[in-house]
């Protein structure tokens, strides 16, 4: 079974930083497109941050853009977070995907979209708590 294995959440002031990880488990994250996605009590799932395999750009939701930093390398896709605030606080997991064809754009905001991507594998998650 593909899937990933988050660490780095916690309790963090405002203002404070973390640094997320991502590993895969049962396959290996180059060729795929990898993003953060954030789900928190009583608001819609969101997108945070993705990456391509091809040339590592990257797209960022305009809630985190400035403030979070996505990247990958062979073996693990991180998310670090800085200057926290209050509605930083929620569930974070990262996800893996595929184009739909090998002739589909390799975009990383289609995949943060939720489109032209096969999702492959997601992880459960890691809790992140902004609070004073």
């Amino acid at each position: 079974q593909m899937q990933f294995v988050e660490s780095g959440g916690g309790l963090v002031q405002p203002g404070g930083s973390l640094r997320l990880s991502c590993v895969p488990s049962g396959f290996t994250l180059s060729p795929h497109c990898l993003g953060w996605f954030r789900q928190a009590p009583g608001k819609e799932h969101e997108s945070l941050a993705c990456i391509t395999s091809s040339d590592r750009s990257t797209w960022y939701a305009d809630s985190v853009k400035g403030r979070f930093t996505i990247s990958r390398d062979s073996a693990r896709v991180y998310l670090q977070m800085n200057n926290l605030k209050p509605e930083d606080t929620g569930v974070y997991y990262c996800a893996a995907g595929r184009p739909l064809t090998p002739d589909s754009p390799d975009r990383p905001d289609y995949f943060c979209s939720g489109s032209g991507y096969t999702e492959i594998a997601r992880g459960q998650g890691t809790q992140v708590t902004v609070s004073s």
